[in-house]
């Protein structure tokens, strides 16, 4: 048992003066019964099993509803890992209902009714998910239908591609995938990191170099470019008509936890190499101190005055979701010293909750103790994956196709995608932002919100 519940103490739901103290995580059973009650919550946001709705997205996108595509695929995710940890297979036929539906018609994650928003990062996004399923031993879906690790190397393929890099920069993969979506100029670490995090993810399961290749090089580039500068901090993107030098320096908890993950993976496949050991340690160092002060999750960019974008307000979860992992296929050192934050940072999570006479939520500033008048999808998913993690250390680490995976794989999965190229319909306002966080948003802030920032503009 990794984590003490002796040091677990009852959450205190606390809530414009409304405690529900049927949320607790004293011990196992408290912490299933209140993930469970997460679960139900986050749920209670997806329309898409209901008559006359897509299945597999949340409400959007904007104007149309809070939601983008990528953070639907981020949701399951969430969701597959809350049946591993916690056994409850009461949404398992919604998930897999939603992941299938989604795949579009070259079975890679590119839905042509997502076209005018689609990033790298949110085909990314979908794509780890797929990949999360083949590792978690996710039910597979019917033999007619695609596999799980079919589409997580439909969507490496289609982002290793020779159409989705350049010579801009060096290199890179760049944050829009059509050429006429708002954003096509900018290379960013999240487009980045989700190719270099599934590259290392399945060349653990498949013991194929070509991935792991794909994966060292990506990494080497976003370092070469100064994108993740020598103390580890990782800025946001930059632009190809600068030559990517003119670095938003903005940090998002999420970059971390993507890189941090991957360099797990690597770790683990290179049998513990002493590279990857150290940019494991190293990137978690910075990680905690950056994201974590006082042990607890904070999202530096935006959290201070509440300027996060609907996109930002569900960072949190993923980064305490990839460091329960990197505690089973990293070094016991690391294991270490993420466990004791993790626990104090999902201690604080679950006391923004509050059972008010409009519904159970879950607030963002975790830091309070309180809740924050905040509500949402991310608000709920954050604090869902934080307390099902606390579970980690009953579970089996991610399998691989020697150790128990039973997802069938194609390696030419994607070679009949349509990869956009000259699609010239221009997008719709409502379509110009996705899971990366959108450029001309964050120049225009960074004097205000971001004024701490430097965009070498």
């Amino acid at each position: 048992m990794l984590f003490s519940t002796s040091r677990l103490a009852t959450a205190a739901l606390v809530g414009s003066g409304t405690a529900n103290a049927a949320l607790s995580i004293l011990t196992k059973s408290d912490i299933r019964t209140t993930a469970a009650t997460l679960a139900y919550d986050l749920m209670s946001y997806y329309k898409g099993n209901t008559s006359g709705q897509t299945p597999g997205i949340l409400p959007g996108p904007p104007p149309a509803g809070d939601y983008y595509w990528w953070e639907a695929g981020a949701m399951w995710g969430t969701m597959i890992d809350y049946w591993k940890l916690t056994g409850d297979t009461s949404y398992n036929e919604v998930i897999k209902e939603a992941l299938l539906f989604q795949v579009g018609p070259g079975e890679d994650y590119m839905p042509p009714n997502v076209t005018a928003s689609l990033g790298n990062d949110d085909q990314g996004f979908w794509g780890m998910t797929a990949m999360l399923a083949a590792e978690n031993n996710f039910p597979d879906p019917p033999a007619d239908q695609p596999q799980w690790l079919a589409l997580a190397q439909a969507v490496f393929n289609t982002q290793a591609s020779p159409d989705r890099h350049d010579t801009t920069c060096n290199g890179g993969l760049r944050w829009q995938i059509p050429l006429s979506n708002n954003g096509y100029n900018y290379k960013n670490s999240i487009a980045n990191g989700c190719f270099f995090n599934l590259g290392a993810r399945l060349a653990r399961y498949t013991s194929n170099k070509t991935y792991a290749d794909w994966a060292e090089k990506t990494w080497d580039w976003v370092e070469s470019v100064g994108l993740m500068d020598k103390d580890y901090n990782i800025y946001d993107g930059a632009h190809v008509e600068y030559n990517c030098t003119d670095i938003n320096k903005a940090q998002f908890s999420y970059n971390n936890g993507v890189y941090l993950l991957g360099a797990a993976y690597m770790y683990n496949y290179t049998d513990g190499s002493q590279k990857w050991a150290d940019r494991l340690e190293k990137l978690v160092d910075a990680t905690l101190k950056i994201f974590f002060p006082n042990n607890v999750a904070f999202e530096v960019a935006c959290e201070e005055h509440m300027s996060c974008t609907t996109d930002m307000l569900s960072f949190k979860g993923y980064i305490h979701r990839w460091m329960a992992v990197v505690t089973q296929i990293g070094p016991k050192s690391i294991r270490d010293k993420i466990l004791p934050i993790l626990e104090t940072s999902t201690k604080a999570a679950v006391s923004t909750c509050t059972g008010e006479a409009n519904g159970r939520t879950c607030g963002f500033k975790w830091s309070t103790g309180a809740y924050d008048g905040s509500h949402g999808a991310g608000q709920q998913m954050n604090v869902l994956g934080a307390v099902s993690s606390l579970l980690i250390g009953d579970v089996k680490p991610p399998v691989t196709n020697s150790t128990g995976g039973t997802s069938i794989g194609n390696p030419d999965a994607g070679s009949n995608s349509n990869h956009f190229n000259g699609f010239t319909e221009p997008p719709t306002t409502g379509d110009k932002a996705g899971a990366g966080i959108l450029t001309l948003v964050i120049l225009g802030a960074a004097i205000g919100t971001f004024g701490w920032m430097s965009t070498g503009v």
